[in-house]
């Protein structure tokens, strides 16, 4: 049986560098969303639909049917989005440090906040405000400085659009639930942005497998790639997608 292509959705505010430790062991296709990365910024009003139809834009460029889809944080707030749009495209689901449900009206007035202070004064204060939250503290020393080049080299207009369309995102709970399909929930027990609570009522959302990472914050992928891969790697094959 031919491997079924693993996609994976970057979180904000990075862009798809933050999976290059896991290419080796999973080969996944990683786009960059609007405005990130080697992305142009759409001129599309801010919405995660957005970002979902360009994913479903290049699985047809690429003549892929379905395929395993994952995401971490606003990844996996994109990855629901095309859930949504198109659930016949997804075959199985990987969702690391992310949360199903809209934002309360503070969090998403703080979006909007910070979306309005890149515009008006970029994102130098971006890193420092964001790195404690990231990931946890024994792993400050050892990726910081990657993430904070990582977040450093994104566009103001890419972070103003982000914040505005997760601010506007709909609450996705009730398209998840009797999908029928395989999926993997992943969780740093150290995230500091969403409650491991947060993620294991998720799995139990999607009846799906899940696995904490002791000593981890909110990057699994940046903070433990090794063990990524080994829990994504099994659940593929067990679920004869490898």
């Amino acid at each position: 049986m031919p491997r079924t292509p693993l996609v994976l959705l970057h979180a904000y505010p990075v862009d798809s560098r933050m999976w290059d430790a896991l290419r080796p062991g999973l080969d996944p296709l990683t786009p960059d969303q609007t405005g990130f990365g080697a992305t142009p910024l759409t001129k599309k009003a801010p919405s995660l639909d957005v970002v979902a139809a360009d994913v479903l834009a290049m699985l047809d460029d690429q003549k892929l049917d379905r395929v395993v889809l994952g995401g971490c944080s606003m990844g996996g707030y994109a990855a629901m989005a095309v859930l949504r749009a198109a659930p016949e495209r997804v075959a199985g689901l990987v969702f690391i440090d992310t949360r199903p449900t809209a934002d309360t009206d503070e969090a998403a007035a703080n979006r909007l906040a910070a979306a309005g202070r890149a515009e008006a004064e970029g994102i130098g204060w971006l890193a420092d405000e964001m790195l404690p939250n990231l990931v946890a503290p024994a792993n400050r020393d050892r990726v910081g400085d990657g993430l904070r080049a990582l977040i450093d080299t994104q566009s103001p207009g890419a972070v103003a659009w982000a914040q505005r369309a997760m601010a506007e995102r709909p609450d996705s709970t009730e398209a998840l639930r009797g999908l029928g399909i395989p999926a993997l929930v992943i969780h740093g027990a150290e995230d500091a942005i969403i409650p491991v609570s947060v993620g294991r009522e998720l799995a139990s959302t999607v009846d799906g497998e899940f696995a904490v990472l002791e000593g981890c914050g909110h990057l699994p992928p940046v903070e433990q790639p090794d063990r990524v891969v080994e829990l994504i790697s099994d659940w593929l094959t067990r679920n004869a997608f490898a």
